[in-house]
């Protein structure tokens, strides 16, 4: 029985490449996540300070 390295080497090949490509695509999504989670907060309102009003005083 002989060794078929021909398509022991294109089975090899393809597996290499499936992996590259999941690990590019993970990279992707993390990148989008953590640019997600970075700036996905509620910036807090500025609140209008009435020079009139005896509260807002020190």
């Amino acid at each position: 029985m002989e060794i078929n390295w021909v398509v022991i080497g294109v089975v090899i090949l393809l597996i290499v490449v499936l992996v590259v490509l999941t690990i590019r695509k993970n990279l992707k999504e993390k990148k989008k996540l953590e640019n997600l989670l970075n700036n996905d907060f509620k910036k807090a309102e500025k609140v209008d300070v009435d020079a009139e009003d005896s509260a807002n005083e020190k």
